[in-house]
């Protein structure tokens, strides 16, 4: 079954939308927060503790599970939700993010064909292409996949930007060409840069192909923040309002407040499973480096207000104990808290819209939130 997207509620005085997305593994509503299981994992959580959080849907890359098992082993076992024990909705994405992290030379490695790099793990040159990237995928058999596409770094001057945008395009068609599984979805990436044009254009031509959903690609690349939501904006105004937008890579909360406010339906991003690994948490009052001295005898929760497992059942002071002694059982913690701060956040947003109050909340949370990061 391919996923379907049921439009529930307009917000009345945003873009902002409420809804569902209907998989072979279940339903979730929109909008939402992925946690980003790169390896088939979300780093230090277990497929049982994620649920418990109340992630509607997970992804995993590519890139990495090409390399490690391979495509084929995860297919032998049955799938990638047989493989890693995880019976919810998975997205995959398409390993381009990462391959052109890779690629030196971008004029050189970057071709028609795909894309020339080194391996990371033993340096073996390898090569990706758009149909290689999509058969992966097919045998991975996540409900949602994502055609093969080139992240346009940030500044690139205008030329680049056209080049590889008409690129994304070419590789998107040859993608969907070889597309061959009847259990899963495939979305298409609308790039552009910071172009107006350029982005209404991938967006324009990437929906003639019908792809089952649509992304933004190529944002919170090294942009302030006002450009970022142009591109979003952009964007936004050329995608059909019948089908889910993911916008991909983006885990800070401000900007998932200002991508719903945009019509923006599903957000990724590795960064609350990193800044944990860091011993940082997610608070209404900013980010906070457990760390810090302030906190040895700090006997209260992360946050009062928080329902996760680590703030029900420990302390600052316990988890910053088990962080600076370089336990792991204290990045579990913040992990779970972090990944539940933002799915909490997007169950909010989910409120909001349908009370048409989105806007307060954002006030708000702001208010709190902006200026009171700690030192991290």
């Amino acid at each position: 079954m391919k996923i379907k997207y049921e439009l529930l509620k307009n917000d009345t005085k945003t873009k902002s939308r409420y809804g569902l997305i209907h998989t072979n593994y279940g339903t979730f509503e929109t909008p939402i927060f992925m946690p980003v299981g790169t390896q088939a994992t979300v780093k230090t959580l277990s497929p049982e503790e994620i649920k418990e959080i109340g992630s509607g849907i997970i992804l995993s890359n590519t890139y990495h599970l090409w390399l490690r098992p391979g495509e084929d082993v995860i297919y032998k076992a049955g799938g990638l939700h047989k493989f890693m024990n995880y019976d919810g909705p998975i997205l995959t994405d398409s390993g381009g993010f990462q391959v052109f992290s890779l690629a030196k030379n971008k004029k050189k490695d970057i071709t028609e064909d795909g894309v020339h790099f080194k391996s990371h793990i033993d340096g073996k040159k390898l090569f990706l292409t758009p149909e290689l990237s999509i058969q992966i995928q097919n045998k991975l058999d996540s409900d949602i996949a994502m055609s093969f596409d080139e992240c346009i770094p940030y500044p690139a001057d205008y030329e680049y930007a056209k080049e590889s945008t008409e690129r994304t395009l070419r590789w998107a068609k040859r993608g969907k060409d070889v597309f061959n599984n009847d259990n899963q979805s495939l979305f298409g990436i609308v790039q552009g840069g910071e172009y107006e044009d350029l982005r209404k254009m991938s967006a324009r031509e990437t929906v003639k192909m019908d792809f089952d959903g649509y992304s933004i690609g190529g944002t919170s690349v090294g942009e302030d923040k006002d450009t970022m939501y142009k591109m979003i904006d952009y964007a936004i105004s050329e995608l059909p309002i019948d089908k889910p937008r993911y916008l991909m890579g983006v885990g800070d909360p401000i900007d998932i407040i200002e991508g719903v406010i945009r019509g923006i339906d599903m957000f990724d991003c590795v960064l609350p499973t990193r800044i944990a690994r860091h011993g940082n948490a997610f608070t209404r009052y900013g980010k906070i480096n457990i760390k810090n001295a302030k906190y040895k005898e700090d006997f209260t929760p992360i946050e009062e207000s928080c329902d996760c497992y680590a703030c029900k059942n420990y302390t600052k002071s316990y988890i910053r104990h088990l962080i600076v002694a370089n336990e792991s059982f204290g990045q579990r913690l913040l992990s779970i808290h972090n990944i539940r701060f933002l799915t909490k956040l997007t169950e909010d947003l989910r409120e909001c819209i349908k009370n048409d109050n989105i806007l307060e909340y954002r006030k708000q949370f702001i208010e709190k939130y902006r200026d009171n990061n700690e030192n991290i």
